[in-house]
């Protein structure tokens, strides 16, 4: 019984983390409102080394609409301008010589509608990976040779427990869709 416990916190801890992978990746996306966490995926050729632009620079919101980098070296604002440059943002960076603004422009509702379709596709891969992971709790129940009726309640735990991640992930994406489309 104590190998079912382990398999069963395991697969727990996997969905637990798959919902925290989600989460990070709709935190890319963005809203109508400036989140220093869009700069997540922006990396800098930092002295030969891919850096990401948070671990080089301090960045601050003076505005709702606006994300300002300072660079803790200066060298570096023509690198990170590039790099913002080049990335899929679609952001025009303004380079004032100490740092870098980056003004968000108001979103249209046609984009807001692109991005909500866009939560939903991550929404999807989201609980995919749960229920990869229900799968594979299914298959090492079913590997412990347990009575008949035992291993059809854990089946049915481990169920619950997949219908439950898969609420938290639409809980989720639907509060993420109403900022996407609040004006």
């Amino acid at each position: 019984m104590e190998e079912l416990e382990m398999v069963l916190l395991e697969g727990e801890e996997k969905m637990d983390k798959a919902i925290a992978a989600y989460e990070r990746e709709l935190s890319t996306v963005r809203t109508g409102r400036a989140n220093a966490s869009l700069l997540d995926s922006i990396f800098v050729d930092y002295y030969g080394v891919q850096t990401p632009v948070k671990q080089i620079s301090s960045i601050t919101i003076p505005e709702a609409n606006q994300l300002y980098i300072k660079p803790f070296d200066k060298s570096s604002v023509k690198d990170i301008e590039k790099s913002i440059l080049a990335s899929p943002l679609g952001l025009t960076p303004q380079n004032d010589g100490n740092g870098i603004r980056l003004i968000l422009p108001k979103m249209t509702e046609e984009r807001r509608r692109e991005l909500v379709k866009l939560v939903g596709k991550m929404e999807e891969q989201g609980k995919v990976a749960i229920r990869n992971i229900r799968r594979d709790l299914n298959d090492d129940i079913k590997k412990l040779d347990l009575p008949e009726d035992d291993e059809k309640g854990y089946l049915d735990d481990v169920q619950k427990m997949t219908d439950k991640k898969i609420a938290q992930i639409e809980s989720i994406t639907e509060r993420k869709n109403q900022d996407l489309m609040s004006v």
